[in-house]
């Protein structure tokens, strides 16, 4: 029975995918008990991936905001530039084990394909990693990096050419060709077993700000903070403080102040089916998908991932959304006040993260996954700045 979180979930797809992902489910369940297998993965974690990654004090950020202190969890330190590794070192080793050598993926900002391009140059497996027009023009320092890599990047020019369209080609390639190849889905979507496999890799995160949190400042943060497109990040760091009394925010892209087609899901969008899960998706009168914009091309989606919704419905986990113009204002400030270029996607959940530095006192800890690197965002970000000269 595929996997559930509360109503959310499932696995809504053609049957010529059942078998695959019957097939993933059991090499997922069994590398989980392989010690051979867990070792592997921690060894190229540590010394392919770099593993573990720090937690700064960002003390004139923290001055900047006044009230807590705020806290990174540089995940923007990972081979890469970008959380997405953990994920898809993980699915290239299952891949691997399948016998699959072929790898499929998509991308919106760039960085889970290169990720997955980096993995099957590392693992020997064949990369093709599908991206929107869109997404391609305003991410092509990533575009270049992918091929260097050995990937070949498909162009998508069909729908609103972002990643909810390079979802759909990646889909359709796996379909063709479920026989060698694997889909190194990037997000905690789609069908099940994806969300909770995803959840699984990414969860370092959140195990290392345990670690690491109480060995800097004797305890856990009082708040972890996480951006949210599909929401791998967040849910990695979240899933190992959900068990407790830690606060959990992840921030959504707004986009453009006064647009009405932020890529905000949880908080506009409303139940329905996205690419195989039943999940928050933003939807028309009509129930077709509503098209979405945000400066940040990894957040530009139009869904979630079911446990995001399932964990917006229980209350667990708080979510709100932060404009274009918040982000781009985060941006600047961690750039000046501690020399790091964050990627705009974790730029969100930095603004939010100041805010709540401001309203609390002084002895509280926040602490932000920075989940990515911001040079592939050097020129959005000096076009939005001329933009409004």
């Amino acid at each position: 029975m595929p996997r559930r979180f509360g109503a959310f979930g499932g696995a809504y797809v053609p049957e010529t995918l059942v078998p695959a992902l019957a097939e993933l489910e059991r090499a997922w369940a069994e590398s989980r008990t392989d010690l051979a297998f867990r070792a592997e993965h921690r060894r190229l974690s540590r010394t392919y991936a770099g593993r573990p990654t720090p937690l700064y004090f960002a003390r004139r950020l923290t001055r900047r905001a006044g009230g807590a202190q705020i806290w990174l969890k540089r995940e923007d330190l990972v081979h890469g530039g970008a959380h997405k590794l953990n994920n898809a070192l993980g699915q290239g080793l299952l891949a691997r084990r399948m016998g699959k050598p072929r790898l499929v993926a998509e991308t919106g900002a760039g960085q889970h394909g290169v990720a997955t391009a980096m993995v099957g140059a590392a693992l020997g497996l064949e990369t093709v990693v599908y991206m929107g027009e869109v997404d391609m023009a305003r991410q092509r320092p990533n575009v270049e990096r992918m091929r260097l890599l050995g990937a070949r990047v498909v162009p998508v020019t069909t729908g609103s050419r972002t990643l909810k369209d390079a979802i759909n080609a990646a889909l359709r390639d796996w379909i063709a060709t479920v026989r060698t190849t694997h889909y190194l889905l990037g997000s905690a979507v789609g069908p099940h077993p994806f969300p909770s496999i995803v959840a699984e890799f990414q969860s370092v995160i959140g195990r290392e700000i345990r670690h690491q949190s109480r060995a800097a400042f004797g305890r856990l943060p009082d708040l972890a903070v996480a951006c949210v497109g599909g929401g791998s990040n967040a849910i990695g760091t979240f899933h190992p403080l959900l068990r407790t009394e830690v606060e959990l925010l992840g921030v959504e892209a707004r986009g453009p102040r006064g647009s009405p087609h932020g890529a905000d899901s949880l908080s506009r969008g409303r139940p329905g089916i996205l690419h195989g899960a039943f999940t928050y998706v933003l939807q028309g009168p009509d129930g077709q998908v509503a098209p979405t914009e945000s400066i940040s091309a990894g957040l530009d989606y139009p869904g979630v991932g079911p446990e995001h919704a399932w964990l917006k419905e229980s209350g667990r986990v708080a979510y709100r959304s932060v404009a274009d113009d918040g982000a781009l204002a985060a941006f600047r400030w961690l750039a000046e006040d501690e020399g790091i270029l964050p990627a705009l996607e974790p730029a969100h959940a930095l603004y939010a993260a100041v805010g709540e530095a401001r309203r609390r006192p002084s002895r509280e800890r926040i602490v932000v996954t920075l989940s990515g690197r911001g040079d592939k965002d050097l020129e959005v970000v000096l076009g939005a700045a001329r933009s409004r000269a």
